[in-house]
């Protein structure tokens, strides 16, 4: 019988498909991003002439079909990272880890539905987009949810993370200068770059290859730990 304190053992490895989670969440929000760029002008004063292209409005439809999925995995993400933090955890940092993650996502949502509702409104009215207030309060609300505040918010999550990172070890010293330097950037870039929101999916990537890696790793050494193990040992054990 074990007689190790349940609070000091460490928890039990997610699932490896939740541990890609992060790596899923980085390949569905660079497409989504990517798409959505090449169909719509950066300038959030733009006209809406992309609306008249059905090609264009195809990759928007596209783009926002992947959103809802992207928020999903960037939950199970922010899982599997608290998981390895374990026991471990700081409550001050927990709270600040949270907000940031659950904040960027709902951010997402918000602009992904009021691209959504542009789309659906305009699309098919008569109008010009450019004749309409609605869509220049629509449009310029979308892309500063996206490239200003939902940036913010990923650049406090991973200034947060890379602390608790150097905290309690649980990832290299210099991947947590890694990310202070990418969330600097981030959080000091003008809003008007439009591809600055590609930064936090890299990042996301970068983190979550080598947290794979790492318990790949462990693994295959326990695994073979316990197969050089000698049967007698066990037994003695056990008497």
């Amino acid at each position: 019988m074990s007689t190790t304190p349940a609070e000091n053992r460490s928890p039990p490895a997610p699932p490896r498909v939740v541990a890609i989670s992060g790596m899923i969440f980085a390949a569905l929000y660079i497409a989504s991003l990517v798409f959505a760029r090449l169909a719509v002008p950066a300038d959030p004063k733009e006209p809406g002439v992309w609306l008249a292209d059905p090609t264009l409005r195809s990759w928007v439809r596209f783009a926002l079909n992947l959103i809802p999925f992207t928020g999903i995995a960037f939950l199970w993400f922010m899982a599997v990272l608290r998981n390895r933090i374990g026991g471990r955890e700081d409550r001050f940092f927990a709270t600040v880890f949270l907000g940031s993650g659950l904040l960027f996502v709902a951010m997402l949502f918000v602009a992904a539905a009021v691209t959504q509702a542009l789309l659906d409104n305009f699309a098919s009215e008569s109008i010009l987009p450019a004749e309409s207030e609605t869509y220049a309060v629509g449009r310029a609300m979308g892309y500063a949810l996206v490239n200003t505040f939902a940036v913010k918010m990923a650049a406090v999550f991973i200034i947060v993370t890379s602390s608790i990172g150097l905290r309690t070890a649980v990832f290299p010293r210099w991947m947590a200068f890694v990310g202070y330097a990418l969330a600097l950037v981030m959080l000091l870039t003008i809003t008007n770059f439009a591809w600055i929101a590609l930064v936090f999916p890299s990042w996301v990537l970068l983190l979550s290859a080598y947290i794979l890696v790492t318990d790949f790793g462990k693994g295959h050494q326990v695994a073979t730990s316990a197969e050089a193990k000698p049967p007698h040992e066990g037994t003695a054990a056990n008497a």
